[in-house]
């Protein structure tokens, strides 16, 4: 597939939006069987990407699903019950799964949660469902891996598989929601009239960024430079923008966030290119994760405004990526790599250079800029040429082709460059 352009960059950073709360991590650290995911750092690829210290937050370990989707699926289907059902204890499932118990004769049989999935969200739908007592009907697409229906139907959900592609199992979806009053769609996707459980869902995403904050912390990082976050149709990126993008974080606390998505259904690319919310014809991936052609209607302002970057990367290269976190002690899937997949499309190759300028980031070890790019920004003309104005001859001083003198590449600054990609799912647990 030819994209009219597989890279958007621009610096989002000076834009803020209202802090996340933490009931969502409060209600995740109460549920059996929670600890936080692991960040692994990865010193291997960290060199062959020309960063200072690169980490990966390894989702295969999130609960027993192989996957983060549960963090959404189970806080918005905690609320969206709740309020159906007239539920005001705490929250917890155990309490609203008794709740239930108590109402089976006041109207409530038909109840049920519904919803549309390539893959882990619908499992992590049914599974909130068993934890509730209550049915899961879930809507896949045509092409729907064989592997992932019957992981679905062994948490005890109805399948139908459509005849569509995954716009067209959420369209199925939101029909059969639609046509009894019992029934509760659980969607990670919004439209307009459909924006409150997507916000939960996004809500519940939180937890793995306040983990990822106290876990760099713990590391000795004071301050993350990017994050590497796939798409498919913009919650879990969503999230991370309204993490990162805080109010509350002072301007220097504010990472660049860079958006993959596959070549063959990059929605969200397209979109910021073309300066609004746009679908567009998807195909066959395997990153069946995020093959979405449509941006969800509430990710859609955050990732226009808060996004710094946007990278489309091909089959080949999620593949690639799988091998490389192996390597690290990560399983992963095709989508959960897709987050180093970008990352490496974005800071090696023939335009390295002036991505990793857009990115903010030093040229890094073995990386040569080439002769006439702008120097402005300390960049080598040549093999250990500085001829720009006004350089620092300090800490961060370029003393060959494209070597920092310090402790690992840099931000020209003298600090490390510190980058964090989100692995979302592991092996056969495709992410959506």
């Amino acid at each position: 597939m030819t994209l009219p352009q597989s890279w958007f960059a621009r610096d989002a950073r000076g834009w803020t939006c209202a802090p996340p709360d933490g009931d969502a991590a409060a209600f995740h650290r109460r549920l059996p069987g929670y600890a936080a995911t692991p960040l692994v750092e990865a010193p291997g690829l960290a060199a062959e990407l020309g960063v200072g210290r690169l980490f990966v937050k390894d989702e295969s370990a999130r609960f027993d699903l192989r996957a983060f989707k549960f963090l959404g699926a189970s806080w918005a289907g905690l609320r969206a019950v709740a309020a159906r059902t007239g539920y005001a204890g705490p929250a917890a499932l155990d309490g609203l799964r008794a709740h239930l118990r108590d109402r089976e004769t006041a109207g409530d049989a038909d109840l049920a949660l519904v919803t549309a999935t390539d893959g882990n969200h619908g499992r992590a739908v049914a599974r909130t469902a068993r934890l509730l007592g209550l049915p899961a009907r879930v809507y896949l697409p045509k092409i729907a891996p064989a592997v992932v229906i019957d992981r679905i139907c062994a948490e005890g959900a109805r399948i139908t598989v459509v005849d569509a592609d995954y716009d067209g199992a959420v369209a199925a979806a939101r029909s059969d929601a639609d046509g009894a009053a019992g029934r509760v769609l659980i969607q990670d996707t919004a439209w307009p009239g459909y924006e409150e459980v997507p916000s939960w869902i996004v809500d519940g995403y939180e937890t793995m960024f306040a983990e990822i904050d106290a876990q760099l912390a713990a590391a000795g990082v004071s301050a993350l430079d990017l994050l590497s976050v796939q798409v498919g149709v913009g919650s879990l990126a969503q999230a991370a923008v309204a993490h990162y993008r805080s109010s509350a974080l002072a301007a220097s606390a504010r990472p660049r966030l860079l958006s993959v998505e596959p070549d063959t259904a990059a929605c969200v690319l397209r979109s910021l290119a073309d300066g609004a919310l746009v679908s567009v014809p998807t195909d066959a991936t395997v990153m069946n994760g995020l093959n979405c052609g449509t941006p969800s209607s509430i990710a859609w302002p955050y990732l226009r405004d808060g996004l710094d970057a946007a990278i489309a990367v091909t089959d080949d290269e999620a593949r690639a990526a799988i091998a490389d976190l192996t390597s690290a002690g990560v399983a992963a899937g095709p989508s959960g790599a897709a987050g180093l997949a970008g990352l490496r499309a974005a800071l090696t190759g023939a335009d390295a250079a002036t991505r990793r300028r857009d990115l903010g980031l030093h040229t890094g070890p073995g990386l040569d800029t080439g002769p006439g790019l702008d120097t402005d920004l300390g960049l080598h003309t040549g093999p250990g040429l500085d001829t720009g104005p006004g350089l620092d001859t300090g800490p961060g001083l370029d003393t060959g082709p494209g070597l920092g003198p310090g402790p690992g590449p840099d931000n020209g600054d003298g600090s490390p460059t510190v980058v964090v990609c989100i692995c979302t799912e592991g092996p056969l647990a495709d992410e959506h």
